[in-house]
């Protein structure tokens, strides 16, 4: 026992005295990040070798503690900001290193969310990524936020009804292939149609992200051509403090009047938002057509979050409701004036012998008898939670879709279509701690989804049941110059759906779903179950070749099933004015897309070349239906019938921007980009058959050419702070690269669009900023156009014109003034 005790004694004044000597070799690195003098919250903090980051606080303060002794570089990033690093030996036992971030003009340095595994630097990113933020968004004329994005980034474009419905498209690709995101939630509505726009309140979105290629590696199914991405205002200000704006928006050209009103809260912990929206239109007008009849429009949204910011992470619970009623243009009108006529009958409608709108209804507010009537509800909860060096992020959302579409004159109170749809969506992140500098997610997500039609009188699609699950495996890693990412995904989805039965009501003598025992019972939709599986991936790598050069090359493999209209739509769309019939057989689309970059953010200027190449196996694409001798196909009078085909396809093309910034000259910015894509069906014995007519896909942008030169002064004249005036064009070359058999499109005339703008900021002479001011005309000159994706174009009864023109034209000059007052 004697010789026992003073080896324990030995082993326990050497643990004390290593204890000592460790405690002695461990610091605390603790600081604050500001941006303008103004705290900073949510910057995250990385120390590179350790694996170690945090978040700073409301306050803007952060801390590592304990953390070894040593010189380490240090890594600041957050969405809308430079990231930052900065070299620091932490040899005391408490370092401060403050920072000042700067805010991000969409640099190479800007942090994305979108198609990545965590946040991500923009320049890090192999995937073609864009942003678009709400200071770009204000200085242009939109009547949605679809049509703001298009005129922000090359490459995107939109298929249109009227200026209140715009489908995004990119890169050639739309409808289903590209997924809209709102908070990084899947956006689901009747999104199969023309005439279905994206459901979101454009007032309340602070930044939009855009993912130009397949991105079904991180979404899964729907993702093939790209993700928009819109985010959602999240304050960030002093705590305790109530703030907000007011927007207002007056366009000439069809007396569009809105106005917002947004409030945000901080106290302790919880951040409130709450924001209201209303806009109203009546018709809109072009000096060929003059006010075209059934393009008006209401809309109203309301949303609210409330967000709890805690040491164990976030959790961000949220609501909105949009509520639209739009107008059904049919394009009827008199063979000799051109006026426009409306429907006034059901049974005995003769389409070419209608009376003819009054002038006063042209430029009404009331909504016309024929309309949509839209209304999306939203409810989510995005939380994330931290695990030491790892974080779990849960997203849980339930939505619902309420479409009708009102097509009945004699009958005003009764929809046509009228369908309810629900969705209740999932998605499970977990960042693993990184191991030997890789930085690496796994996922589960998808969704279950039900729609159903109510008291209607015509069925284009099905009652049917979705059920989507997917899981992926991505990661990342930085080797000196070279960062390298990519991951795999594998995705299975269930559809089904019963037997529908539709029936004629002997009081109206209108279609109605009813059951197999009922009088006359047709079988429109035979069951259906069917499951389709997906595998896809990607790889890509950015080469560093300096601070403001590099490149950049991603290939990577999409997927995307087929949606309920092109497998099970047997019906009318009364919104469209079309017939859609599907095939029950097809089979899944797969994309391999080879993408390389070039970017350089030089001294005074910014150049990107961006490169694709799409090929697509089992494409789906709408054709008009004809007979043997050629003729057009009409099921339901006044309605086209189109019917979908599959076969294999290609897009291919590029896009390049050059903007100017000369720093002797800091007053004056010069963008430039051109976007260029040419689609090609790869169906063989159809083309051979027919040559040209169909050698290329439908729905395919033209080459277009964006320029703006814009006039900054760069500090405050009297109470205007750096006022501004610009002046841009857009151009548009000849589309004669189109799908022109059974006369499905026709040759498209390039055009001209010449816009001029100015505005500025107001502020008190105490310096606090009062107002923001944004004056804008689009198309100065009143050029008559037809976009090749605007689908009015082809809203046309007769076989010639007495002023040549056929069809309707898009938007004349428009003038828009607006304001935001913030408080």
């Amino acid at each position: 026992m004697s010789m026992i005790r003073p080896k324990c004694f030995l082993i326990i004044a050497l643990v004390i005295l290593f204890s000592s000597y460790a405690e002695a070799q461990v610091g605390v690195l603790k600081g604050r990040v500001t941006s303008s003098s103004d705290a900073k919250e949510n910057i995250t903090i990385k120390i590179l070798g350790l694996n170690k980051s945090v978040k700073t606080n409301q306050s803007g303060y952060y801390a590592f503690e304990p953390i070894p002794l040593g010189s380490y570089e240090i890594v600041f990033s957050a969405i809308g900001y430079q990231s930052k690093k900065q070299k620091i030996a932490v040899d005391k036992n408490e370092q401060i290193l403050n920072v000042e971030m700067m805010l991000s003009e969409s640099s190479l340095n800007d942090v994305v969310i979108t198609g990545v595994n965590r946040a991500t630097e923009l320049r890090k990113s192999p995937v073609p990524i864009a942003v678009l933020s709400k200071k770009a968004m204000d200085q242009n004329v939109n009547t949605n936020l679809i049509e703001a994005i298009v005129k922000g980034i090359p490459g995107v474009s939109a298929v249109t009804t009227g200026p209140n419905v715009s489908k995004p498209f990119i890169r050639g690709l739309g409808y289903n292939r590209v997924l809209t995101l709102y908070d990084g939630l899947r956006q689901e509505g009747q999104q199969w149609g023309d005439e279905h726009g994206i459901e979101v309140d454009e007032y309340g979105i602070i930044r939009a992200e855009v993912v130009k290629g397949p991105a079904s590696l991180t979404y899964g199914s729907d993702a093939l051509a790209g993700v928009i991405n819109m985010i959602p205002y999240n304050p960030n200000f002093e705590d305790g403090k109530l703030k907000g704006d007011v927007s207002l928006n007056y366009q000439s050209n069809n007396g569009l009047a809105a106005s917002s009103l947004g409030l945000a809260y901080i106290k302790n912990d919880w951040k409130y938002t709450f924001r209201a929206t209303g806009k109203t239109a009546h018709s809109y007008n072009n000096r060929v057509d003059g006010y075209v009849y059934g393009t008006g429009f209401r809309e109203y949204n309301l949303s609210a979050s409330a967000r709890v910011d805690k040491k164990w992470g976030f959790s961000k619970t949220a609501i909105t409701y949009y509520d639209n009623l739009m107008e059904i243009p049919d394009g009827s009108r008199d063979s000799l004036s051109r006026r426009f006529t409306r429907q006034i009958l059901d049974d005995g409608d003769d389409i070419k012998n209608r009376p003819i709108v009054p002038e006063n209804e042209l430029k009404s507010y009331v909504i016309n008898p024929l309309h949509q009537h839209i209304q999306h509800y939203r409810f989510y909860n995005t939380s994330q939670f931290k695990l030491g060096n790892s974080d779990l992020n849960i997203l849980i959302g339930a939505q619902q879709s309420v479409r009708r579409e009102y097509n009945h004159p004699t009958l005003p109170d009764q929809a046509g279509l009228y369908v309810v749809l629900n969705t209740l969506n999932y998605d499970l992140k977990y960042n693993l701690p990184d191991f030997a500098g890789i930085e690496s997610t796994f996922g589960v997500n998808g969704m279950l989804q039900g729609n159903r039609s109510k008291a209607a009188t015509d069925f284009p699609i099905p009652d049917y049941d979705l059920f989507d699950v997917g899981a992926f495996y991505f990661a990342k890693k930085s080797l000196g110059k070279i960062d390298i990412s990519g991951g795999i995904r594998v995705d299975r989805r269930n559809i089904n759906w019963n037997n529908f039965y539709v029936g004629t009501n002997q009081q109206t003598g209108f279609g109605e779903q009813v059951d197999v025992n009922s009088p006359g019972a047709n079988l429109q939709f035979p069951s259906f179950n069917k499951n389709y599986y997906g595998l896809s991936g990607s790889v890509g790598f950015t080469y560093n070749i300096s601070e403001k050069l590099l490149i950049k090359a991603n290939l990577a493999r999409g997927y995307r099933a087929p949606n309920i209209t092109e497998i099970g739509s047997n019906g009318l769309d009364p919104g469209a004015h079309i017939v859609y019939l599907g095939n029950r057989t097809f089979k899944p689309e797969f994309n391999l897309q080879e993408d390389i970059g070039i970017i350089a953010y030089l001294k005074d200027a910014d150049i990107s070349m961006e490169f694709f190449n799409n090929n697509i196996q089992n494409y789906i694409y709408q054709s008009r239906l004809t007979d043997a001798n050629g003729n057009p196909v009409v099921i339901v009078p006044g309605n086209l019938t189109y019917q979908y085909q599959q076969s294999k396809a290609r897009l291919y093309g590029a896009e390049f921007s050059v903007n100017l910034h000369p720093s002797q000259l800091k007053w004056l910015t010069f963008n430039n980009s051109l976007a260029y894509v040419v689609g090609l069906n790869k169906n063989e014995e159809l083309v051979n058959q027919h040559g040209r007519a169909a050698k290329y896909l439908p729905f395919i942008p033209p080459l277009q050419i964006r320029s703006e030169i814009k006039l900054t002064a760069q500090n405050t004249k009297g109470t205007f702070d750096k006022p501004y005036i610009k002046f841009d064009a857009a151009i548009f070359a000849d589309q004669n690269k189109f799908y022109a058999l059974d006369d499905t499109e026709s040759f498209t005339a390039g055009y001209a669009l010449f816009n001029a703008g100015l505005g500025s900021t107001l502020k008190s002479k105490a310096g606090k900023a009062i107002l923001d001011v944004f004056i804008q005309c689009d198309n100065v000159f009143n050029t008559a156009y037809q976009s090749n994706l605007n689908r009015l174009k082809y809203f046309e009864y007769y076989n010639s014109s007495p002023n040549g023109r056929m069809g309707i034209y898009n938007m004349g000059r428009n003038l828009s003034f607006k304001i935001i007052a913030p408080f």
